[in-house]
């Protein structure tokens, strides 16, 4: 695969796609946050709430980007892709927008709540046994099957230009209310998977506030690019387990290698029992109800002092609100 090096210019230029199709989601205070971990009156920690999207989650904006930089290639062929379930509503969001028929493969126990919004907008839904993909590859075969069969085009989840630049797209609106209120940022707390979130989010933090720590988070039973920073190349996981089902990638992607490997300096691994924890914590004091992956970063901020050192603002990226009823109850009852 060739490798074309996303820019921060691509982020601006993705910018004004996602704006032609959703408003910036919102940057919350946590007043709570602040007290409970003892931050001085000039300090401040903001939670980048991603839920607020149509599909509830940032996956929309590398969707949207990515179809309305590939319209003209799609033409009237279909276009299939793979995700554990909030790309699939991201994608099938776009392909509503943009009238291009959308095909995804899915975990067959991902969560009902992703199913039903990726079918509310129109898309098609193919199902795989996960607990046996990292033997049988049926997730990548199912997608290369329909694109053969269906000549449709591959859409990526994580590993593509135009899915980065859109996704850093979320980070621009950080930016961009981090200067308004005259804010300096030390640290910003995202979780990292494939990578196609922090890849372009690492670009657009890192050319605004080029001071500040750009922290990776990610389930301390799929830590692949934690270990991959160790080992200096990108390391692969055989299975890797979490009940965070959005950060189960077994890798990062080709693009946000050099990406992650240039701008992100660390990864904190994160237990899920602390993962649950930072659930209840943030339904509790905020009125958010999170999925595991948009829930981990707040963990990793509340138990990890290094993730709030310095002496400006904290962001966190809570990445998506997409989980069940009874499994988020089941996840709070600790």
């Amino acid at each position: 695969m060739s490798v074309r090096r996303v820019a921060i210019e691509d982020v601006r230029e993705a910018e004004g796609i996602i704006r032609s199709h959703i408003s910036a989601t919102p940057m919350i205070r946590s007043y709570e946050l602040e007290k409970v971990l003892d931050f001085p009156p000039g300090r401040r920690i903001w939670l980048k709430d991603f839920g607020w999207t149509p599909s509830g989650s940032f996956k929309l904006y590398g969707g949207l980007n990515w179809m309305a930089r590939n319209r003209e290639r799609i033409g009237d062929r279909p276009v299939a892709a793979h995700s554990s379930g909030n790309f699939a509503s991201g994608i099938a969001f776009a392909g509503m927008r943009y009238g291009v028929r959308v095909i995804v493969v899915m975990p067959e126990t991902a969560p009902r709540i992703k199913f039903e919004r990726t079918k509310s907008f129109g898309a098609e839904v193919r199902t795989y046994d996960i607990a046996r993909d990292h033997e049988t590859g049926e997730r990548d075969r199912l997608t290369r099957e329909i694109a053969e069969k269906q000549g449709a085009i591959q859409a990526s989840p994580y590993d593509d230009p135009y899915v980065i630049a859109g996704n850093g797209v979320g980070a621009l609106e950080v930016a961009h209310h981090l200067k308004s209120h005259g804010r300096r940022l030390s640290n910003y707390i995202c979780p990292v998977s494939g990578g196609g979130l922090m890849a372009g989010h690492a670009l657009a933090i890192a050319d605004a506030f080029p001071e500040a720590a750009i922290i990776g988070v990610e389930p301390a039973g799929a830590d692949d690019f934690r270990r991959s920073l160790e080992a200096h190349e990108r390391v692969r996981l055989e299975k890797p387990t979490s009940i965070c089902d959005g950060l189960l990638s077994y890798d990062v992607g080709v693009h946000n290698w050099p990406i992650l490997r240039d701008l992100v300096k660390r990864s904190i691994p994160v237990p899920d029992d602390r993962t649950r924890a930072a659930m209840k914590w943030i339904y509790e004091k905020h009125g958010l109800r999170t999925e595991p992956s948009g829930a981990i970063g707040l963990a990793a901020l509340m138990d990890d002092p290094s993730a709030r050192a310095g002496d400006g603002d904290v962001v966190v990226v809570v990445s998506g609100r997409n989980v069940d009823e009874s499994a988020f109850r089941q996840w709070i009852d600790i």
